[in-house]
């Protein structure tokens, strides 16, 4: 453990426990250890504390601390990221900042239609609080029950919504940010307009805890819906999924909330494993959109468009079948297919995942020519296609050939990345979409970004964090 028996450390660590309390400390290990490990179970870490603050002022006071002891910290909210960003380096020399207990809702401006939260607000706490205010937050995605806003901030996350709404940064009017050095930014305006030089909050949004502590923020919040319609329509080829989805957005006025694309493979996994999930189809598809549409309106007449814009569809020849929710309960049955095809790839061995974005007119292009290059290299994977279609992003995650040996199989992981990766650069695309770089992606980034953008990362990285900090190895190769 670097620094271990250096006496400014262990004096930082003092003053440290002195600023957050007992009940912001936790320095066992068995306490620590849900801290010290990411939910895909790919990394491991240890720290010297795990420093859960109270308050803006202690996160300050912690970070002066780390600053003048050049002790390293891990920014952490609900932990449920998926590449590793908030997981501590093996060498136990950080300290994991963990912002849970910072969860207020500051303050709600429904004329203005913005909500000021704290960094360690749950994601669905959020969400109701609009909901109580006659609100929409409409950030949405699976992790919501235990994910935390900033987390979501740190890595830009995206969701369902993102093709109406826009992802996190899109959300965001204003940011409080504690600096490396400990002092405090507040940029906590609740302007749609404010052209006054460099916009610093785009800075820290999807920077993973690499520039600075997301402590607040303040959020756009939307008309809460009066009416929604959700519908699942079966196609026969991929081809069609996106100038279905180009026609829905016209046939809906533009009212197009969500459309997630879904392959039969992902369907039957989840039959298979996920209990209450079965076909609402009398007959099997290849392919599947799920679309929903909303509006704050009470009778928006979404129902009569949708049933119009399926006929229509059906008589083209876009969709071969289709059935559109006659309730809540049957609207959740069909999300619950969307959700439980991504719960159900862990039963069916090993997968190796990828996260991935292309413009939206090359979707369709970009699974069929992926799909073919994994098949070629292995014989018997299976590739499984799904996600935000609508906005551009594809999770392209390849199941194990059945009767393959796991570790073999997920031995191959960068292998594939490269063969993924390089058909998504070829037709301009992100290797990720929602997820973020952290470690997982760390070096694959110099393969995707230009030497002058990593150049600038770089500058940016250096400017605010000199010594190098912040969730030290995370983003950028140290």
């Amino acid at each position: 453990m670097s620094g271990a028996t250096d006496p400014r450390v262990a004096e930082a660590l003092e003053r440290i426990k002195a600023t957050v309390g007992p009940r912001g400390v936790i320095a066992d290990a068995a306490g620590m250890a849900p801290y010290l490990e990411e939910e895909r179970r790919l990394y491991h870490g240890a720290a010297r504390l795990v420093v859960r603050p109270a308050s803006t002022a202690e996160v300050a006071a912690v970070m002066r601390c780390c600053a003048a002891a050049r002790i390293p910290v891990v920014p952490q909210g609900g932990n449920t990221g998926l590449v590793g960003a908030g997981v501590p380096p093996e060498d136990g020399g950080a300290v994991v900042l963990s912002l849970g207990r910072m969860n207020r809702v500051r303050a709600i401006d429904p004329a203005n239609f913005a909500i000021t939260v704290e960094a360690g607000c749950i994601l669905a706490d959020v969400q109701r609080a609009a909901a109580e205010a006659d609100r929409l937050f409409p950030l949405s995605l699976g992790a919501e029950g235990s994910c935390q806003i900033g987390g979501n901030l740190s890595t830009n996350a995206g969701g369902i919504a993102v093709l109406r709404y826009g992802n996190a940064r899109e959300l965001t009017l204003g940011l409080e940010v504690v600096l490396p050095d400990g002092r405090v930014w507040d940029g906590l305006r609740a302007l749609r307009k404010d052209n006054t030089g460099y916009d610093l909050k785009q800075l820290f949004i999807g920077s993973e805890g690499t520039l600075g502590i997301i402590t607040a923020a303040t959020l756009k919040l939307f008309p809460r819906p009066r009416e929604v319609e959700t519908a699942l329509l079966a196609l026969a080829r991929v081809e069609d999924a996106m100038a279905l989805f180009a026609e829905a957005r016209k046939a809906s006025g533009d009212q197009l909330t969500a459309f997630e694309l879904i392959p039969r493979l992902g369907l039957e996994m989840a039959m298979r494993h996920v209990p209450g999930v079965g076909d609402p189809l009398a007959a099997p598809a290849r392919w599947y959109a799920l679309i929903e549409l909303s509006s704050s309106q009470t009778e928006g007449g979404l129902r009569p468009a949708l049933e119009t814009f399926l006929a229509e569809a059906m008589e083209r020849g876009l969709v071969q079948d289709g059935v559109i929710a006659s309730s809540s309960e049957q609207a959740q049955a069909l999300w619950r297919i969307r959700e439980g095809m991504v719960e159900s790839q862990k039963h069916e061995g090993g997968s190796i995942k990828h996260d991935i974005s292309v413009p939206v007119s090359k979707v369709a292009e970009f699974i069929v020519q992926a799909t073919a290059a994994v098949e070629a290299r292995l014989p018997g994977i299976r590739p499984l296609a799904f996600g935000h279609a609508g906005d551009g992003n594809v999770h392209f995650n390849l199941s194990q050939p059945i009767g393959a040996e796991t570790r073999v199989f997920l031995a191959r992981w960068a292998e594939f990345n490269h063969i993924v990766h390089d058909i998504v650069r070829g037709f301009g695309g992100s290797i990720s979409a929602e997820h973020g770089i952290g470690r997982l992606k760390r070096e694959e980034l110099p393969r995707y970004k230009s030497p002058i953008e990593l150049e600038l990362m770089r500058k940016v990285k250096h400017a605010l964090d000199p010594d190098g900090l912040m969730n030290p190895g995370k983003v950028l190769d140290p």
